[in-house]
């Protein structure tokens, strides 16, 4: 991406160095948690993933699903999706390495990093999780590389093919963190597997909406012709349907169990705020008025599109703090038809209330997923070559 007039480059450094500044904020805010402890967070003895995570979760969740674009054209011939595939392929990476900035800080003790990088319990999910991180990145490492050599062109399919499998292992790796986790009442569920595969699909292709809009328009370009920006409009429409239809398997499934009746009764009704997130975040803001915007022919332009990729994404923080916080809050159920009490409040609902070097820490990741972004499509032809300029066009 190379801007195309002085104000355009001007506006490119500005946007790095507040991206770079909102970074240096983050970690800021992590030494300070670091040096003091959980004391100055929200979280407590029963709420150990605070709201750090519900950003972090996004991004890794949203970094598979931006590989959408690549997959389509690569694996599957499309071949109108293939001149955006190195912007894809670039912004997985992004979203992937802010996602994890975000975990290592919030996770505690982070130069201990080296540990769980060379030491793998191979029955520990998160263990897994460390491989499958480290390999996605290397696989689109070398799927940008054939992408953007002419030489290699030949490598880009089974390339791609390998990245596909690859982020539907790493998202199923994910899910299965909760999944696998019985030590909370709302979790130990195969369906949560699917259901982040599904997640990812719409996060992802609207977070890649986004980062193609912006970048586009800064480099003084098109973000992509009307046959194609349809056919997004379409295929982000089926991936937000496919999403709401497997929360709902999840939670009827819940409501299927007796002794998940109570913690759906919490989620879903009496536990505020959880409830108000749920149906008006993500429910309607995050996916009904999207799929109005996507659907009706009276909002076909590319603002409408913007406008719902934002809400998406919007509504998907708001799915994870109910998925992740509320999760966490409603205690587990341990001895099925007693009362439990003690003096660490076993058998009570636990309150959170987020703090703000945790939410400076979370929207670090996004600001780190921004910059990597954005420096990377300057430094690498990740735009389509053929996009006419919108200066070039007046």
């Amino acid at each position: 991406m190379e801007p195309t007039s002085a104000s355009s480059r001007r506006a490119f450094w500005a946007l790095l160095a507040a991206g770079g500044a909102l970074v240096a904020v983050a970690l800021g805010a992590a030494h300070y948690m670091e040096v003091h402890g959980h004391a100055v967070t929200g979280m407590n003895n029963q709420v150990v993933w605070g709201l750090p995570h519900v950003f972090a979760i996004f991004l890794i969740v949203a970094a598979s699903g931006a590989l959408n674009v690549a997959s389509i054209g690569s694996v599957f011939g499309e071949a109108a999706y293939k001149p955006h595939s190195p912007l894809s392929v670039l912004l997985t990476v992004a979203l992937l390495a802010g996602g994890l900035m975000v975990l290592v800080l919030d996770l505690g003790r982070p130069e201990r990093l080296v540990v769980a990088a060379t030491h793998y319990n191979f029955r520990s999910i998160f263990a897994w999780n460390m491989i499958l991180y480290n390999g996605l990145f290397a696989i689109c490492a070398l799927y940008l590389w054939a992408l953007l050599e002419r030489r290699l062109g030949g490598y880009a399919k089974p390339v791609g093919l390998a990245a596909f499998a690859w982020r539907i292992i790493l998202t199923t790796g994910t899910g299965s963190i909760f999944g696998f986790l019985v030590a909370r009442q709302a979790y130990a569920s195969g369906v949560i597997a699917p259901l982040f595969i599904a997640l990812s699909l719409a996060w992802g292709l609207a977070a890649f909406h986004l980062a193609q809009c912006g970048l586009a328009r800064l480099a003084g370009r098109e973000p992509m012709d009307a046959e194609l920006h349809a056919r997004v409009r379409r295929l982000l429409a089926i991936f937000v349907i496919a999403a709401l239809y497997f929360v709902a398997v999840h939670h009827l499934t819940n409501l299927y169990w007796a002794k998940q009746a109570a913690f759906e009764r919490f989620i879903l009704v009496t536990g505020a705020p959880y409830p108000a997130l749920f149906w008006g975040g993500f429910v309607v803001a995050g996916s009904a008025v999207p799929l109005v915007l996507l659907l009706h022919p009276g909002f076909a332009g590319p603002r409408a599109t913007a406008a719902a990729s934002l809400l998406v994404s919007l509504g998907a923080l708001a799915f994870l703090y109910v998925f992740i916080i509320g999760g966490q809050a409603f205690p587990l159920e341990i001895f099925p038809g007693y009362e439990v009490a003690s003096a660490f409040h076993d058998g009570q609902v636990d309150g959170y209330a987020p703090s703000l070097p945790e939410f400076l820490l979370g929207l670090g990741g996004i600001a780190a997923a921004f910059v990597i972004a954005l420096a990377g499509a300057r430094a690498l032809p990740v735009l389509p070559p053929d996009t006419v300029a919108v200066a070039a066009a007046k």
